[in-house]
């Protein structure tokens, strides 16, 4: 093949892109990652939580014995799963824990970027990857057939044979040199994050966890004024991210604003107590696809992979939110589909189309079809954040209130606050919802 700058050029240095870079980087090629942020992770915000499936499946096959698991920067396994339902002035929460939520290869783990993905791009560097941070990338560079060659970053442009997209969910890049469509504001969300430090004591008594574990917890009803989104939760080793997602589209249809639902947030019965006494120290915000499966750009061109965020790989299943493990996954199977059309001196579409089997073929493609109706369900199901808090509310304080009147059997109590619903109603949009989940 014609000679160029690099074997491979990687655009970002977040899970996706730094997985991407390790993997091409062991298996003997030459790679550049270009980093918009000063540094890895500066410019990435998430809750977050990572589920280490995709990440153990990496280091065990690539790390060869250099990387130790208890060396990786996570905050805390998470052991506690909380699910809670709000209106403005109650809150019923769902607290489960499980031994199995702690075993290897089914554990989960809060994470913040920063650090996290400054030690990914560590290991990418120790595996002989060179880094550029500080530097967007303007445009892809093609060939006279419209292949990519490479990109152009500020006055410099650099050749690679595969150029590895994985700059974020915003990618510039994908739709104005690629043709992805820009997603629409439906299968959008802004999300909005602060972080408050608390002593790990604290933490642990807060949320009834043993000594180094976690919670995560996401909110659903008044967190967003009852608009579609929700709000989330997660402990780190001495501090608590706590934050919301809105989507655009709704958000810029409400009488309300994602900072007034936060700022509402935080002074809940249910949340006030969780962060009583702590000094926030960071504030961020950043946009989240929530379009799932039926949003996927195309992401396999000639000379070019799209990894991560930029593909759009997040799924919110409203008891869960994924993402990381799926950028983690991608940014292996980019590597490898790269790797082998570099081997094989074909770097066109249908010369790393293995990128795309590979995906296909793994839990990445087939978790986000097994879902690809619940984005559509949960943006139509209005009631599920307004009214279904509402009527748990006043469910469980027909339950639990004594005043003094003669008691109701539990069925009459009950059933009133369910009809006015509209049983059959109710029953249509639950058995809905589970078909989509």
């Amino acid at each position: 093949m014609e000679e160029r700058d690099f074997d491979v050029i990687v655009v970002g240095s977040g899970c996706a892109g730094a997985i991407a870079a390790y993997v091409a980087a062991k298996k003997g090629k030459s790679v550049l990652v270009v980093e918009r942020g000063e540094y890895a992770g500066a410019k990435n915000m998430t809750g977050g939580r990572i589920y280490a499936h995709s990440l153990k499946a990496v280091f065990d096959k690539y790390g060869e014995g250099e990387i130790e698991w208890d060396e990786i920067p996570f905050e805390r396994k998470v052991t506690h799963e909380r699910i809670a339902m709000m209106d403005a002035t109650s809150n019923m929460t769902i607290d489960f824990t499980s031994e199995q939520l702690g075993e290897m290869g089914k554990d989960s783990y809060t994470v913040l970027r920063g650090p996290f993905d400054q030690w990914l791009a560590e290991q990418a560097e120790n595996a002989g990857c060179e880094y550029i941070c500080g530097i967007a990338v303007e445009e892809l560079l093609k060939d006279e057939s419209g292949a990519v060659i490479g990109i152009k970053a500020g006055e410099d442009e650099i050749t690679a044979h595969v150029v590895i997209i994985a700059e974020g969910v915003n990618s510039l890049l994908a739709e104005r040199c690629l043709g992805a469509p820009r997603p629409k504001r439906n299968e959008m969300a802004v999300g909005i994050k602060e972080v408050f430090e608390l002593s790990p004591e604290q933490i642990e008594d807060r949320f009834l966890c043993p000594e180094g574990e976690g919670a995560a917890m996401l909110f659903v009803g008044d967190a967003t004024h009852g608009e579609v989104g929700g709000g989330f939760l997660y402990t780190n080793k001495d501090s608590i991210s706590l934050g919301l997602v809105a989507t655009i589209e709704n958000m810029s249809k409400a009488n309300t604003t994602i900072y007034q639902c936060l700022d509402d947030f935080k002074k809940h019965p249910a949340v006030a107590p969780i962060i009583r006494g702590a000094e926030m120290v960071e504030h961020s915000g950043h946009m989240v696809s929530e379009g799932g499966y039926n949003m996927i750009p195309k992401y396999t061109y000639d000379g070019a992979l799209i990894a991560g965020d930029a593909a759009m790989l997040c799924m919110n299943l409203g008891y869960m939110v994924r993402g990381m493990d799926l950028a983690v996954a991608s940014g292996q199977f980019a590597a490898e589909a790269a790797c082998d059309a570099i081997d094989a001196e074909d770097v066109s579409e249908a010369g790393l189309a293995s990128y795309k089997q590979k995906m296909d073929n793994s839990f990445v493609i087939k978790d986000l079809a097994t879902f690809s109706k619940w984005p559509s369900t949960m943006e139509h199901w209005g009631r599920m954040f307004t009214d279904y808090p509402k009527m748990v509310s006043e469910i469980f304080n027909a339950m639990f209130v004594v005043d003094g009147e003669p008691a109701l059997p539990l069925k009459k109590r009950m059933m009133p606050i369910v009809k006015q619903r509209g049983l059959f109603k109710l029953a249509s949009e639950v058995r809905g919802a589970l078909k989509a989940l």
